[in-house]
């Protein structure tokens, strides 16, 4: 069964820094592509990061620059490091398997793209406020 355990959100102020992880069970980890997305309250799902298997990037253009997605295969995990935080990053944070660019910077998931059922972990929350 997949599943995703993210962890390391937390409070900062604006210009600061935070390393997301996440951990996932229940699939043959480096078969997928994987990626970050966030929900901020009230909002769906923005697809934030994607790491394709070819090793290929993408990331939405609000955070280009500033957030660097990795992962590794040995441990199943998927990081993604944020620098220079701003307040509109405030959101739940989600990993998650099997995303996909619609365009540079797009980023969604084949079930969020088709509308089949998605599986998301409980999410780590990011607040970014002075």
């Amino acid at each position: 069964q997949l599943q995703f355990v993210e962890s390391g959100g937390a409070s900062v102020q604006p210009g600061g820094s935070l390393r997301l992880s996440c951990v996932v069970s229940g699939i043959t980890f480096e078969r997928y592509d994987v990626g970050w997305f966030r929900q901020a309250a009230g909002e769906d799902h923005e697809g934030v990061a994607c790491l394709k298997t070819s090793g290929v990037a993408d990331y939405a253009d609000s955070v280009k620059g500033r957030f660097t997605i990795s992962r590794d295969n040995a441990k199943n995990t998927i990081d993604l490091q944020m620098n220079n935080l701003k307040p509109e990053d405030t959101a739940v944070y989600y990993c998650a398997v099997d995303c996909l660019s619609l365009a540079p910077g797009r980023i969604t998931t084949i079930q969020l793209d088709t509308g089949l059922p998605s599986s998301w972990g409980q999410g780590t929350q990011v607040t970014v406020s002075s």
